[in-house]
């Protein structure tokens, strides 16, 4: 089974779908212009856009890391992409996404 954010960012052109769209690609169904954005598979890396369709392949189903946002289209996710470097300059001072989501997560997870 997929990993996927308890607070998952989806596009505003995905919102609608997010139900049948997570169910299709947690199945290995193929799903039409849909992006992922997860954390970067190498820790030097932040974060990772990349097509859903991907995940029909088992090795990258294997190792895909926790899903944080759910965008149809590629330029829905390179906008989610900036919001969330935004928001975290914003609330930290440093644009490093990755560690503000990681600490996100435990805060959530803490709770």
């Amino acid at each position: 089974m997929l990993n996927w954010y308890k607070k998952l960012y989806v596009g505003d052109n995905a919102k609608k779908k997010k139900r049948q769209l997570m169910h299709k690609i947690n199945t290995g169904i193929g799903v039409f212009d849909v992006y992922l954005i997860t954390f970067a598979c190498n820790p030097d890396n932040q974060l990772e856009i990349f097509s859903a369709n991907e995940l029909k392949q088992k090795a990258r189903r294997k190792y895909c890391p926790m899903i944080i946002g759910l965008c149809c289209g590629y330029e829905e996710a390179l906008e989610m992409t900036r919001a969330l470097v935004e928001e975290a300059y914003r609330e930290t001072g440093i644009p490093d996404v990755r560690k503000w989501l990681e600490n996100k997560i435990k805060q959530e997870g803490s709770r």
